[in-house]
């Protein structure tokens, strides 16, 4: 009989069964059946034990069929063991989940106290997800876009809140993977510019212990429950989500659009020792999580439990759903969440080889998508920004935090220097290309652009947590009114300032990555942390205004300058005499000029592009380098980025630059044009 592969798999006469327990005593298979409220079950006991995997073939089982798992051994909580056969448990890697928890006391494997020998005798069926016995696996065999790094422009989405309140996409698609894939959507992504988008979290997903308690849902989607099987609220009908999920994918393939996933391998759902046993703390905790003293789980993620990267049994699930994810339903890459601590095994110190990140660096499928880490974990010892390997691409906190301090006049140039440049000095050393910086200014955890540029302070009330969640480490202005207002000079203030920001990743060298709805000028009203908002807060909100038009439409002209130009798609670093740094004096940016923390202006000349960038609130001269002529592309004070003037300027000119602005030009040679000999 074959070990693996591991789950549930059809065959002609039955279903062959393996699932991964190296504690258990017995493992059985529950075949449930009958109406949601009087469920029956059938217990098939494994008897096939081989290499810590129980398995066996159950003749009959056809596609379709629900089912979990009991495990019977050991309860030794001060152990970290707890094995219950009250609960029943899903099947790590079902393809298709159905159900929700419904009972926190049902899905508890405790009683009193969770650390204590007593288990819960509640039984679970009925009250928390069961696994679905799917059809063999259809290999994904559409073209791809496989859009070259350098060309990639990302866009960070919710596939729910993108198009829950769109006018054009049906009602009855709108939050699911079909109004993702409305030609309207689509439409829209592409006069964006983007090549890419960045869906958070869409495995299947299950509420925390904390959230189940308020009666709320994780609408982010950071508390994954089964790591192959996409998530079954973003389907138009139960059981469609699998069929439903392809066809978005291939519709944003057709359009030249890639699909990376925000993929969850570092906790699951089930929280701390506290919490539920739904899965991997039922099947075997030790294999799983990583534990700390006493049989308590290591946090090292901050939401109780944290997958032990070190366990042979997380390292193959891991890559097995991750190849799954690829070669079944279609996406071209991932962005890891709390990449981290893949690379700690037991919760240690952080190992840019360790055992998981090296077996997906090196994995034949894994190695040839997109991998992007958020190069962090909860921990000051996970902070490694610029620490992991050539595989990996990373999302640059430090990109953030200095394009944010510069166009709030905070601090001097030289921060921003290194990251408009690619961030040579975190991803050089290591052997890796520019685009391994993805440059983000705003993404789903914290402000989104609009709020970035009117809220000084978060706004995070309607969490239920007393405004405690959420980052205090915002980095914003609000030009003198917390939130909205009528004021036409703060509004214009705002706006100014946000394309500025926009302009400036878009135009930095490494891979941007924009939070969805930005262009759209979406707000949530101060809200940093609306992880657990299912409403107007999160979801786009498509009506049409000036305001929202004008930024779409910068958006747009950005990204096609970027496009449009293989020196603004670089993929080489600069090397020494490539790049000019130019002071509006007049002169080049000498020492000294990098640490003046009063300078809030500079100038970078590369190939044919000057770019000039002013934080002050102040309008300034500037003088242009000599020689040669330059010719506006982009200006960040306009609405939608055209400048007053596209007329040839001679080298050498003094134009004024705007309070926090940013001015694009083309370089030329020649003199057939008369030029201005003022640009204001």
């Amino acid at each position: 009989m074959p070990v693996f592969p591991l789950g549930a798999h059809a065959e002609d006469d039955g279903v062959r069964f393996a699932v991964a327990s190296t504690s258990a005593d017995a493992v059985e298979v529950c075949l449930v059946d009958g109406p949601d409220d009087l469920l029956s079950e059938r217990r098939v006991e494994l008897t096939e034990h081989t290499f810590g995997v129980w398995h066996g073939h159950i003749a009959g089982v056809r596609p379709g069929q629900r089912y979990g798992y009991r495990v019977h051994g050991p309860y030794r909580p001060w152990d970290g063991v707890r094995a219950n056969p009250a609960k029943i448990l899903l099947d790590p890697y079902t393809r298709r989940v159905l159900g929700r928890v419904t009972d926190l006391t049902a899905a508890r494997g405790w009683v009193h106290d969770p650390m204590a020998g007593t288990l819960s005798d509640v039984d679970s069926l009925g009250k928390v997800p069961l696994s679905v016995v799917g059809e063999p696996d259809t290999p994904f065999t559409g073209e791809r876009p496989e859009v070259p790094w350098s060309e990639t422009v990302i866009s960070e989405l919710h596939v729910r809140g993108y198009t829950m309140r769109h006018p054009e996409v049906p009602p009855e698609h709108r939050g699911t993977y079909l109004g993702l894939a409305h030609p309207a959507v689509i439409a829209h992504l592409q006069r964006t510019g983007v090549t890419a988008v960045e869906l958070l979290p869409v495995a299947a997903i299950a509420e925390e212990p904390p959230l189940l308690e308020r009666g709320r849902r994780n609408y982010w989607g950071y508390a994954t429950l089964g790591f192959l099987a996409p998530e079954p609220d973003y389907a138009t009908a139960p059981g469609r989500e699998i069929e439903e999920f392809t066809a978005m994918v291939s519709a944003l393939h057709a359009a030249g659009i890639e699909v990376i996933v925000d993929f969850v391998p570092n906790h699951t759902a089930e929280g701390g020792v506290g919490g539920t046993t739904l899965c991997y703390r039922g099947l075997d905790a030790p294999a799983y999580y990583s534990l700390g003293g006493a049989g308590h789980d290591a946090d090292i993620t901050g939401t109780g439990n944290t997958l032990d990267a070190g366990s042979p049994t997380v390292i193959r699930l891991v890559c097995d759903a991750m190849r799954h994810w690829v070669t079944v339903l279609g996406v071209d890459g991932f962005r890891i969440d709390l990449a981290s601590v893949l690379g700690r095994p037991r919760s240690g110190p952080f190992d840019p080889n360790a055992p998981l990140l090296t077996a997906i660096a090196l994995d034949p499928v894994l190695s040839r998508v997109k991998l992007i880490a958020e190069p962090w974990d909860a921990t000051g010892e996970g902070y490694r920004v610029g620490g992991f390997g050539v595989a990996w691409s990373e999302w640059n906190g430090r990109y953030r935090d200095a394009v944010r301090d510069f166009w709030r006049g905070h601090g001097g140039i030289a921060e921003v220097a290194s990251r408009l440049t690619g961030s040579s000095d975190l991803y050089k050393p290591g052997g890796r290309r520019p685009w391994a910086s993805v440059n983000f200014v705003t993404a789903h955890d914290g402000f989104t652009l609009r709020d970035l540029v009117s809220y000084e302070r978060k706004h995070n009330e309607a969490n239920g947590e007393d405004n405690r969640d959420g980052t205090n480490d915002n980095r914003s202005v609000n030009f003198g009114v917390e939130g909205e207002t009528s004021s036409p000079v703060i509004r214009a203030r705002r706006l100014a300032a946000a394309r500025a920001m926009l302009a400036t990743l878009m135009l930095s060298t490494g891979t941007p990555m924009l939070l969805g709805g930005d262009e759209w000028w979406r707000t949530q009203r101060g809200n940093n942390n609306a992880y657990c908002l299912d409403d107007e807060t999160s979801w786009v909100d498509w009506t049409p205004g000036p305001e929202q038009a004008s930024m779409a439409a910068f958006t747009a002209r950005v990204t096609a300058l970027r496009r449009g130009s293989r020196a603004l798609q670089r993929d080489r670093f600069y090397r020494d005499g490539e790049v000019l740094w130019w002071h509006p004096a007049g002169r080049r940016i000498r020492g000294h000029d990098w640490h003046d923390g009063g300078l809030h202006s500079l100038g970078l000349m590369r190939e044919e592009w000057l770019l000039l960038l002013h934080a002050g609130r102040d309008a300034i001269p500037a003088t242009l380098p000599p020689g040669g002529w330059y010719v506006p592309q982009l200006d960040s004070t306009r609405d939608d980025g055209c400048p007053p003037t596209t007329r040839p300027v001679p080298g050498g000119t003094t134009i004024t630059l705007p309070a926090r602005s940013l001015l694009l030009l083309r370089w030329q040679e020649g003199r057939d044009a008369a030029p201005d000999q003022h640009l204001s």
